[in-house]
């Protein structure tokens, strides 16, 4: 990555501003009322926080949420160690469209190649995938994480990790359902046969991080992430209240958590999954660990009952879940000639909602 290919230039008008605004608004919730053995949430001051953070960001952070610290150093070594490796032997693991988990390195978002290097692993292995976008194809894919010879604590480190992010997404899917007037154990059903995975994120040094991105604007198509980022910084939040690109300072040992386009689905748009991106810097290379919470491939998504009425009708149609992350995947390996798959294409508009209501895409 020593020079900068084209592939990765920015068109003019999405590349980043040499200004930085940092983002003094994203909420810090502090979650130590959750740390005691009782598991019932019953704090209505920190249900309400989490609700306002929702609304008005789509991002906050959090901090005394529990996760050991010891655990997160020990990935964040093991992924450090991985990525010092030279580029051989990274790629002895290297994903592509047969083994979709591992090594990667030529990742593309809205079409454009982010400066960056990846490994990929699900929570829960073997993780069931459709096997075709066939809406009449019930056949599914075995997905099997790929680990490398080194570091050999990586399997291990990456493991015990995947536990505790998992115990946190399912308090955080407790405060938010809480949030939104719904039963706190709401969500849990949707995650039995979960598709959520783990991401190690490497961003080298970039000579022109005026013209590149080390991943471009986005919204996260699952239901929940949780971000562990380095010092360095870099991510940055595409601001509801003016679109302005805000930079997320990095707070010490605190998590960052957005929503993802599933519950913006689920809750209607009462809460909105909201872009950003990670800008590319010349002389510090970055690194992060990004947590996506998905619900079962066989999950059909649609805004829940308990939220729409005659006069708050559903925003979306329904759509399968694993169907749409397959589709999702294509772009993973090749540069399409049309936009990828989004939710917006499932999105009612107002004037038909009478007539598409009830249509159901599976």
């Amino acid at each position: 990555m020593g020079e900068v290919d084209p592939a990765f230039i920015q068109a003019p008008e999405h590349r980043p501003k040499l200004s930085v605004i940092e983002a003094q608004g994203i909420p810090l919730i502090d979650l130590s009322v959750l740390n005691s053995p009782d598991d019932t949430i019953n704090d209505d001051a920190l249900v309400a926080e989490i609700g306002d953070a929702c609304k008005r960001w789509g991002f906050f952070q959090v901090i005394n949420h529990g996760v050991p610290l010891e655990k997160r150093q020990r990935i964040e070594e093991a992924a450090r160690k991985f990525f010092a490796q030279p580029l051989e032997e990274k790629r002895k693991v290297r994903r592509d469209e047969e083994k979709v988990l591992g090594y990667y390195d030529t990742e593309h978002t809205k079409n454009v190649r982010d400066w960056k290097e990846v490994f990929d692993l699900t929570v829960h292995d073997p993780t069931f995938i459709p096997a075709s976008l066939d809406p009449d194809d019930e056949e599914t894919d075995e997905w099997h994480n790929q680990w490398p010879e080194y570091p050999p604590e990586l399997r291990e480190a990456c493991e015990e990790y995947a536990k505790e992010m998992e115990k946190l997404a399912f308090k955080l899917m407790t405060l938010i359902a809480l949030s939104l007037g719904l039963p706190g154990n709401r969500f849990q059903g949707f995650f039995k046969d979960q598709t959520s995975f783990i991401r190690l994120n490497h961003y080298p040094p970039c000579p022109a991080p005026n013209l590149a991105l080390g991943l471009g604007r986005h919204t996260d198509s699952g239901a929940l992430t949780i971000l562990a980022q380095d010092n360095v910084g870099g991510l940055e939040v595409k601001r509801k209240s003016d679109g302005d690109w805000i930079r997320v300072k990095p707070t010490p040992d605190a998590y960052i958590i957005n929503v993802g386009d599933i519950i913006q689905v689920w809750s209607n748009e009462a809460y909105e999954s909201v872009e950003h991106r990670v800008t590319a810097n010349s002389e510090r290379e970055r690194f992060s660990i990004p947590y996506f919470l998905i619900p079962a491939h066989y999950t059909v998504v649609k805004p829940l009952d308990e939220l729409t009425n005659e006069l708050n009708p559903a925003k979306y149609r329904a759509y399968n879940w694993g169907k749409f992350f397959t589709t999702r995947k294509l772009s993973n390996f090749k540069k399409l000639s049309v936009e990828n798959i989004q939710i917006s294409h499932f999105k009612i508009q107002e004037l038909s909602n009478k007539l598409e209501g009830g249509l159901t895409i599976t």
